[in-house]
């Protein structure tokens, strides 16, 4: 069952229990840790192919995370207990560990990156990854990035959203991006990428 989600709206709820898990199909959605005093932690970025909800299905836990649409998404809906046995049926479980080690490795390089790269590299490479989730494939610019705020911008890249526009401001110097109200498009990719590897 394909369902649509609204931009805004939460499409798992932490704490919930996990009754199923979705498949994007379309769309850009963020996945946060609400604490119990209200603070919220950016955790990551999920776009179309990518599974959500899973974690809580396997171990039969309630959500530790929320899944929000930044724009209107789609998703299919599977129920847990029939995904779990396709998952068995036919013997997926070790692709699922391989996806899983990879979101971890993937966190582990975005938290080293926010302790050693300075500002300007650090948002060029979550300007790149949002790039490949929304528009896998793409050309050399004209990649359009929408529903952002600066906020949201600034948890993924671990600085206050001052620092983050003012480190757009100097991708727009650069001539790498332009931006308008939560929508930034990437004009020149060789000119981002050049920033997002310049420490290395």
């Amino acid at each position: 069952m394909s369902r649509a989600f609204r931009e805004r709206s939460v499409m798992l709820r932490q704490g919930s229990e996990g009754t199923h898990l979705l498949a994007l199909t379309s769309g850009l959605a963020k996945v946060v840790h609400r604490a119990p005093g209200g603070a919220v932690t950016w955790l990551a970025f999920r776009g179309p192919g990518d599974l959500v909800g899973e974690v809580s299905v396997f171990h039969g836990t309630p959500r530790t995370a929320e899944v929000v649409a930044l724009t209107p998404c789609t998703a299919v809906v599977l129920e847990a207990r029939r995904f779990r046995r396709f998952v068995d049926e036919r013997g997926l479980v070790m692709e699922l560990m391989r996806e899983a080690l990879h979101r971890l490795r993937e966190s582990d390089v975005q938290r080293t990156e926010l302790l050693t790269l300075p500002l300007i590299v650090r948002l060029a490479r979550v300007l790149l990854r949002l790039a490949e989730l929304t528009s896998p494939g793409a050309g050399p610019e004209g990649v359009r990035l929408t529903g952002l705020s600066q906020e949201e911008i600034a948890q993924a890249t671990g600085v206050t959203r001052n620092a983050v526009i003012t480190g757009l401001q100097m991708l727009r110097e650069s001539g790498a991006v332009e931006t308008a109200r939560k929508v930034i498009v990437i004009r020149d990719m060789r000119a981002l990428r050049d920033r997002a590897t310049a420490a290395r």
